[in-house]
This record gives structure tokens, C-alpha cells and sequence, in this order.
């Protein structure tokens, strides 16, 4: 009787961990997504780019710059003001007029945070290592808004300083430390902050640059002026538009065309509660 060999398959893998094993332990070992890491990323990608260092270098120029010019022209014209116009100067908001030009400059910035991701289709690759979505959008808002407001900060500080030396000549500057002063100076620079994430928000609502910038400044700039044409109580409209927040902001001097500054900062918060909301629903919803 013949003894007949049995001869093992060639394709049953031999006993013993699978040669995938160590691939598997090695994601699960890799790290893990945070909020704390997806902001580190966009800290670097903001701070990379030198558009953002020369725009933000831009918004403080102008806010100095344009601050100190318009002091000047008042303390020069300041013989020919009648009573009721020294009585209503404001020379807290004269210093601050920078930021009239500043929130262009930042809210463009704001814009081109997320639509230049949008149009090199680096977007795909930050949804990508993150698919929750939305700690992308909290990290590039929390991000931008702190550099923005940080910036700000110190361009109002140094335009009033600068504006009000200007002032000092004809005895009608202010000091930081009197009543309501402050409050101008960190509204003003949370306003252009603001705006900037409003042009974020709009950016990644539309997904296109020209589009998203377009629509910014039809807010701060076209209707504005279009409301302000309104005849009679109509023309209140005006005072729930972001534009006239950062006025009433502004104002130490309470002018009665304005909104109170805590009107203007929750007219303000709503906007961008509003736009954030829906920044992040399609977000979400739609495809990279």
C-alpha cells in the first residue's frame, strides 16, 4: 500500500500575525486630528504667505496714516468750525478714520483665506486630512480674527497717539484714559476684524474670490449709500448695517445720527452669526 504525500496549498498563508498587521497599527497609532492641530496648520499657512504680512502691514499704515492726516487738517481748520461743530468734535473718532480704508484691506485678506484654498485646490487636501469639516472653518476663523484684531490693536494705539499730538496744539485732543477712549480704540479694531471674518464667511459661501469681494464691499460701500438716499424713516434702515456699526463703535462724542455703540456691536455679531452659520452649513453639504 502506497503512502501518498499531502502537500500543502501554496496560497494558505502561513500561520502567524498578518503581513498588514503592522500597517494597521501603525494608522491607528498615527495622530490623532484636534482642534489644537488644525490650528497650528492654519497658523503656518497664514503666517507663510506674504500677501498676509504685506496686507496686514497695509491696514496699519493707512490707519496711522490717514489718522494723522485728518487731525492735522482739523487743528488747521479749527478757527473756522462754528459752536456747534466744536461742541459735536469728536477727536477720539478723528484719530481713528483709518479705519475707513483698514476694513477694505482686511476684509480682502478675509476673503483670500479660504478662496485662494478654493482656487489652488489645496482645500481638498485640508478636508481631507480633516473630514469633520468644520474644524477647518472654526481654525481658520479663530486664526485670522486674533492676527486681525491683534494687528488693529496696535495701529488704533498708534494712530490716536499720533492724531491726537496733532490735536494737542490747539488744546482739543483727549487722553487714552478718558471715558470712553478705550472702548473706541479695541471697537474700531474688533469692527475691521470683524469684517475681515465677514469677508471669510463670504468667501466660503461663494467659493470665488471676485464674487466674495464683490459682495463685501456692495455691503459696506453700495448699500449704504443706497439707504442713505431713502427718504424719511426709511433711511433708519442704515443703523443695522455692518458699516454704521464700526461709526457707532467709533464714537465717543454721541451723535444722535448714529446707533448707540452697544446697538452697533450686536447689529455687528448678528451679521456675522448669521453668515458663519451658513458658511458652515454648506460646508459641510457641499462637495471640496
Amino acid at each position: 500500500m502506497s503512502t501518498q504525500t499531502i502537500n500543502a496549498p501554496h496560497d494558505v498563508p502561513p500561520a502567524g500575525p498578518s503581513v498588514h498587521a503592522p500597517a494597521r497599527h501603525q494608522a491607528r497609532s498615527g495622530p490623532r486630528v484636534t482642534q489644537l492641530r488644525v490650528l497650528r496648520s492654519e497658523w503656518t499657512k497664514l503666517t507663510s504667505l506674504r500677501s498676509t504680512a504685506w496686507t496686514l502691514l497695509a491696514a496699519v499704515a493707512v490707519t496711522v496714516l490717514l489718522g494723522m492726516i485728518l487731525s492735522r487738517v482739523v487743528a488747521n481748520d479749527w478757527v473756522h468750525y462754528s459752536a456747534e461743530d466744536r461742541r459735536t468734535f469728536d477727536a477720539t473718532a478723528t484719530s481713528l478714520s483709518g479705519m475707513y480704508l483698514a476694513q477694505l484691506a482686511i476684509g480682502v485678506l478675509g476673503v483670500l483665506v479660504i478662496t485662494g484654498e478654493y482656487a489652488t485646490g489645496m482645500i481638498r487636501a485640508s478636508l481631507g486630512v480633516v473630514p469633520r469639516r468644520l474644524p477647518v472653518l472654526w481654525a481658520k476663523i479663530a486664526v485670522f480674527a486674533v492676527v486681525s484684531f491683534g494687528m488693529m490693536v496696535v495701529a488704533n494705539l498708534i494712530a490716536f497717539s499720533a492724531g491726537q499730538a496733532m490735536l494737542a496744539p490747539k488744546h482739543i485732543d483727549v487722553a487714552l484714559s478718558d471715558p470712553g477712549v478705550p472702548r473706541a480704540i479695541l471697537g474700531t479694531a474688533f469692527f475691521v476684524a470683524a469684517v475681515g471674518v465677514l469677508g471669510l464667511a463670504l468667501g466660503a459661501l461663494l467659493r470665488n474670490t471676485p464674487a466674495a469681494i464683490g459682495t463685501l464691499f456692495g455691503v459696506l460701500l453700495v448699500v449704504p449709500m443706497i439707504v442713505g438716499a431713502l427718504p424719511g424713516r426709511l433711511a433708519r434702515i442704515s443703523d443695522y448695517l455692518p458699516s454704521a456699526s464700526g461709526d457707532a463703535l467709533m464714537q465717543v462724542v454721541r451723535s444722535p445720527d448714529l446707533p448707540s455703540p452697544t446697538h452697533g456691536l450686536l447689529v455687528l455679531v448678528g451679521y456675522l452669526a448669521v453668515t458663519l452659520t451658513a458658511a458652515a452649513i454648506l460646508l459641510i453639504r457641499r462637495d471640496a
